[in-house]
């Protein structure tokens, strides 16, 4: 059992979300769940609070109503080996009325906030020439989706 699980607050659609994404990531699956009851305070029967993994982290969702909302305060960080990995995530998490935002920021479809990081941003970011990390920061200041090549051709002063 993990010890700390995110919890995510769901206006209607937590099911639906769990199902999305559950489709996104590799190695993903639903858990327990349980249904509204004479006792709660939504209709009865109708999906109430789930568990699900996404590549073995175990994350809740729950169909809380209108009261709270996502807000960029808090995002889920995808790390991506390669330019292929963050274009499927990205592409992914955007479709179906998703938003993006800069610096591999997006929201989904549900309004929650997203990182789509390639790992060699990591490595720009700690390179001991502090020029060439400049000049990357710079580049990736500019992006909305990173392109890792705009980032190591800036790295390079190319």
């Amino acid at each position: 059992m993990q010890k700390i699980t995110p919890f995510l607050w769901f206006d209607n659609n937590a099911q639906e979300a769990i199902q999305f994404y559950t489709s996104v990531f590799k190695n993903s699956r639903t858990g327990i769940s349980s249904n509204q009851t004479d006792d709660t305070p939504g209709p009865t029967g109708e999906f109430m609070v789930g568990k699900f993994y996404l590549n073995g982290q175990e994350f809740m969702a729950l169909n809380g109503g209108p009261t709270f909302h996502f807000t960029e305060a808090i995002s889920l960080v995808v790390n991506c080996e390669d330019q292929e990995e963050v274009d499927y995530f990205w592409d992914k998490l955007i479709s179906g009325g998703g938003a993006p935002s800069q610096c591999g920021w997006l929201k989904d479809k549900f309004g929650l906030s997203w990182q789509i990081v390639p790992t060699a941003l990591g490595e720009l970011m700690a390179s001991k020439d502090k020029s060439a990390s400049q000049r990357a920061m710079a580049a990736l200041m500019k992006m909305t989706k990173i392109d890792i090549k705009q980032l190591e051709d800036a790295a390079k002063g190319i």
